[in-house]
């Protein structure tokens, strides 16, 4: 059976009303930035304008507190971690300290260049929080989230661990790009065989004790619900521990609004994986 991929990775396309979902999500995200006393905000870790952290701290934060890192979405060309605020508001209210993270776009730099960007904001955060902490993501966020479980920070710096980020919570990820060579996107991702090779965390040998769930919209396109399968099932036989779900009644985009629900079972599960790496002793 030939596969429509255009039409399975159409995001947009499969949720008309995403002009809507992405207006509220502004207006959230800024109404807890507003609300987030302690956040600080734009705190640079590079040399470009999106190059930024914002960080909002969990109350009566120690230095035992979890720390977690959230990477917005938006198929690595669009979107603003500004948009995203309320991703840490779930965590937040769980005791888990969070930092949003910005990244440079497709096609000013390649999906190689931005996860280096990220490996590079967990560093900066390491430097100065001298913690662990777990890599949630949605989206092209998801996808890198993945990549930083994946990543032996021991050979970019040898003054950080190993497993900087053990576990991953990704959302709706894409972690097989080859796809991605097939649809209008890849003007802008200037991907090729290689570089999409090289790109997808599915193909990488995974350092032992790490963790992953790969959780997706269960109204998602068959091709996202196989993504998440897939790594997870990969994944699980290079000795990591891995969790699939597809959650009832969500799409694409409304599959990450139970983070701004302190109570939410997906709350829940960030919180105790950050909970985890933060019980880790260096």
């Amino acid at each position: 059976m030939t596969i429509d991929y255009e039409k399975e990775y159409d995001n947009r396309g499969r949720v008309p009303e995403h002009p809507e979902i992405f207006a509220r999500w502004v207006r959230e995200a800024e109404s807890y930035r507003q609300s987030a006393a302690d956040a600080e905000i734009g705190i640079s870790y590079g040399p470009s304008p999106r190059q930024t952290i914002d960080l909002f701290p969990a109350e009566d934060e120690g230095a035992a507190t979890p720390l977690a890192v959230f990477i917005h979405g938006g198929w690595w060309r669009s979107l603003e971690p500004s948009s995203f605020s309320q991703m840490a508001k779930g965590p937040n209210a769980n005791g888990v300290t969070v930092a949003v993270i910005g990244y440079d776009l497709c096609p000013q730099v390649t999906i190689a260049t931005i996860i280096e960007e990220t490996r590079a904001a967990l560093l900066w955060l390491w430097r100065n929080r001298r913690r662990r902490m777990m890599a949630y993501g949605h989206s092209a966020g998801g996808h890198l989230a993945a990549c930083m479980a994946a990543t032996d920070f021991k050979t970019l710096a040898s003054d950080a661990p190993a497993d900087l980020a053990p576990a991953a919570y990704a959302i709706s990820g894409v972690f097989d790009l080859s796809p991605l060579l097939h649809i209008s996107i890849n003007q802008d991702l200037k991907l090729d065989e290689k570089s999409a090779h090289d790109c997808s965390p599915l193909t990488w040998r995974v350092p032992a004790g790490r963790s992953l769930d790969a959780v997706v919209g269960a109204l998602e396109s068959s091709e996202f619900l196989r993504q998440s399968r897939i790594i997870a099932d990969t994944w699980r036989q290079e000795t990591v521990e891995t969790r699939f779900e597809a959650v009832p009644g969500t799409n694409h985009f409304t599959v990450v609004d139970a983070l701004t629900q302190p109570d939410s079972a997906m709350t829940k599960r960030v919180a105790e994986l950050a909970a985890q790496v933060a019980a880790m002793t260096l």
